[in-house]
Parts: structure tokens; sequence; C-alpha cells
């Protein structure tokens, strides 16, 4: 779980997650046995997330999906809480060499040349190079505590592997991947609701252009695209389902070809979406699936044994929530 853990990281890095914002307030969320959570903890876990709400135009449904956002990053808190009181309890450590291997997984996932330049983008989201280390050494012992109590009641068997295949098969063989172009309208994370209100309007406004007679939309894209690919005229190449994220997979799986999209909302703005072509996928070698269903499979399972090992922590812990 070594690769798990420096890609959690990286990710955390990525989508700027605990860069403390000015309007936090520090308030108690829960009290883990004689551990504090503070409302900024939980603040921050939930940011990333916390940025697709804005473009819910309905209040009531956007305050729900806040509030399960929290309840879900409270909940992760007090898991980490819990395990890290194990950790100690069990005297679990870890060494130097160990964060030093992750930090430069870190570096390597996310091509970062050398370690000034990691410190520098450390600092940009609300970092130390000595905190970002705590964290990796937290994750480190965690991940050490998990292959001591979770670990062996993740088997993958045979069986399991085969059933998984012919799952795969099924939905494989009737399914298509396409070839699709896109046009995006920016953004930025921190925008108000009336900002991407905006950004939407401009954005139906090129999809209304894209579906004029004879309009090319590789030209459109170079020309109003404000994404990486405009370009090579806002091409994706060809991908399966599960690739991209879901409200763009939906469109471009229910596109016909030659079709336009109304625009798509995502983290980076709105995108309008041209599925170019459509074409059947060929399903792959059992032999060649094994590895990534045996993953998937030990991901699974480890998820749900995790779950409920958490919960058994929590059920002989005291655990007072204030949020």
């Amino acid at each position: 779980m070594k690769n798990l853990v420096a890609f959690l990281a990286a990710v955390m890095l990525l989508a700027g997650g605990t860069r403390a914002h000015a309007e936090l307030v520090d308030k108690v969320a829960a009290v883990v046995n004689r551990d504090v959570i503070a409302m900024s903890e939980v603040q921050q876990r939930a940011a990333p997330e916390m940025q697709r709400l804005n473009s819910e135009p309905d209040p009531r449904k956007r305050a729900d999906e806040r509030a399960q956002l929290m309840k879900t990053a409270l909940d992760t808190l007090i898991g980490e809480k819990l395990m890290e009181a194990e950790v100690q309890q069990l005297g679990i450590t870890t060494t130097e060499a160990e964060v030093d291997d992750l930090v430069q997984d870190v570096l390597k996932q996310n091509n970062v040349p050398d370690i000034k330049q990691f410190e520098q983008l450390l600092v940009n989201e609300g970092y130390t190079l000595a905190s970002y280390r705590e964290m990796l050494r937290k994750r480190v012992v965690r991940d050490k505590l998990l292959r001591m109590k979770v670990g062996p009641k993740v088997k993958v068997t045979e069986e399991d592997l085969k059933a998984a295949y012919t799952q795969y098969t099924r939905l494989e063989g009737e399914d298509v991947e396409v070839h699709a172009r896109h046009i995006l309208v920016q953004v930025d994370a921190k925008a108000t609701p009336e900002q991407v209100a905006a950004a939407k309007q401009k954005a139906e406004g090129i999809a209304k252009e894209a579906r004029r007679p004879g309009m090319d939309f590789s030209a459109l894209a170079r020309a109003r695209s404000e994404g990486p690919s405009a370009a090579d005229g806002g091409d994706l190449g060809y991908f399966k389902r599960g690739v991209m994220v879901p409200a763009f997979e939906k469109a471009a799986f229910n596109l016909k070809q030659g079709e336009v999209s109304e625009p798509i909302r995502t983290n980076f703005g709105w995108h309008i979406l041209k599925v170019e072509e459509r074409r059947n996928v060929s399903v792959t070698s059992y032999e060649e699936m094994k590895p990534k269903l045996e993953s998937k499979l030990l991901n699974e399972k480890t998820e749900k044994f995790l779950e409920q090992y958490v919960q058994e922590l929590r059920s002989k812990a005291n655990v007072e929530v204030k949020m």
C-alpha cells in the first residue's frame, strides 16, 4: 500500500485540500477520547469537494450536500484520530528513509524535477516541507497498522477474479468508446455564483455557435477554448467509461456521433463537448485483465474491512460529535 499512500498524498497536494481559508473559525467539531478535532480541520478536509457546489442552483440542495460533505470529512478525521491512538498504543514507528521514499514518489508522479521546486509548490498549498513530511509519516504508520489489522482479512480468490471478469466482459462487450473534442470556459475555484452563471451563459453561446451547419468544431476550439487542449482543437482522443469525471462521461456516452452537448460543469469550468466518433470496444483477455481486476478487488475489500475496523475502534472509544 506504499504507492497508495504516495498517491493519496499527491492528490491532496494537487487538489490544494489543506489550505486554510480566512473565514475559518476554530470551533470544536468533535472530541475523540482526549483529542479535539477543530471545525477548521473539517472544513479544510472537505474544501476540494465543496468547490463543485458553487454550480448547484438550489440553495436547499446545496445546503444538504454541504452538510453531507462535512459529515463525511468529520467521520474520516475521527477514523484517523482513532487509528493514530492505536499506532501509539502498539508502538508502530517509521523511519526517515521511508518518508524520503514517499517524497521521491510524489515528485516522480507529479513530474517535479527537484526538492526546491517541490518546496515552493508546498508553500503555495499552505505547507512547509516539515509539515508535509509529518503528514506522510502519519500515513506510513497508519498504513502499517492497516496491514497488521486489516491486511490478513483481505483475500482475493481465483473464483472472485473469474466472477469479476465475467461481469467485466458482460459490461465491456456491450460498451463503446468515443472520440471527442471539447471547448472549456474556465471558472475559478473561488468564483461567486454570479461568475459561474456568467461563464455558463458564455458557454451556452459557444455551444449554439458550435451547432451551426458546417461549423468546424476543432477550429472553434482553437479560437475559443481556454483549456490546455485548445491548440489541438480540443482533442481528447478516444476514451472508455470510467476515465472522465462522471458529468463529463455521462454527456459523452449519451451523445450521438456528431452531436454537441449543453455546457457541462466540472471543477475546471464549463465544457462544450462534441463526439466525433463512437466505436465498439474489444474485450481484453482474462490473463491481461487479471492484475487490474485483482488490484480493484483488493482495494474494494480493503475499504470494506477498513470501515469495519474503524467502527470497532469507534465503538470502544469516547467520541463526542459537536458539529
